[in-house]
């Protein structure tokens, strides 16, 4: 599992007109390529009456799926350009599609390409990225009387309470980040005095807005 990686926040939607043709972004979170076609189709279906339904996407860890479809504009100058800016913001399990509602005016190659590209990057901007960040929540089961100084000393650290349980003996979890975990425990050991018990127990993602 990877310790951290971007992707978008979820669905998103975006519009703009350039030579009075419409670039509509619709921005979706897939992990898997099932989940990435049924997301194209669904914008398809919606926008069936459209000029074209561009799209591209990128999963997995290593980014081993990707896919980019032109959808009748001319080979290269949409899904590649859509594609190309998922891999620039480096964002994984992504899908996006752009509709098109030609307005008239011809944009050739380098105006497609810049077209699709302005679209995917705004639609993206505008739906947010997220941060995911592999966590492992640990339990440190202590005495009362080391209650007080823990919680203060946690509240004022980079560390995340889950959950605080009040027990025969208190028992704090708190989500480390997988590769703190022996800075964490080390740390933790030292504030007890030895004296706690300390857990590893679930591990997951969690996100936060990335600037």
């Amino acid at each position: 599992m990877l310790t951290q990686y971007l992707t978008v926040a979820g669905r998103g939607e975006h519009e703009i007109v350039i030579e009075k043709s419409r670039f509509i972004s619709h921005i979706a979170r897939v992990e898997t390529e099932d989940a990435a076609q049924a997301f194209i189709q669904e914008i398809k279906k919606k926008h069936k009456d459209a000029t074209h339904n561009c799209s591209a996407y990128m999963i997995g860890e290593q980014n081993q799926i990707q896919k980019a479809l032109d959808d009748g504009e001319p080979s290269g100058t949409a899904g590649v350009p859509i594609l190309e800016v998922l891999k620039k913001k480096e964002l994984k399990d992504t899908a996006v599609v752009v509709t098109r509602y030609f307005g008239g005016i011809k944009l050739g190659a380098g105006g497609l390409i810049r077209a699709y590209s302005k679209a995917t990057s705004e639609g993206i901007n505008t739906t947010g990225v997220v941060i995911r960040k592999l966590m492992r929540v640990i339990s440190t089961t202590v005495d009362y009387t080391w209650l007080g100084k823990l919680e203060n000393e946690l509240r004022s650290s980079i560390y995340q309470i889950k959950e605080i349980q009040y027990l025969d003996q208190v028992n704090i979890l708190v989500y480390v980040e997988e590769t703190q975990k022996e800075t964490y425990t080390a740390w933790i050991t030292e504030l007890t005095n030895g004296q706690g018990h300390i857990t590893e127990e679930e591990i997951l993602y969690l996100e936060e807005e990335f600037a």
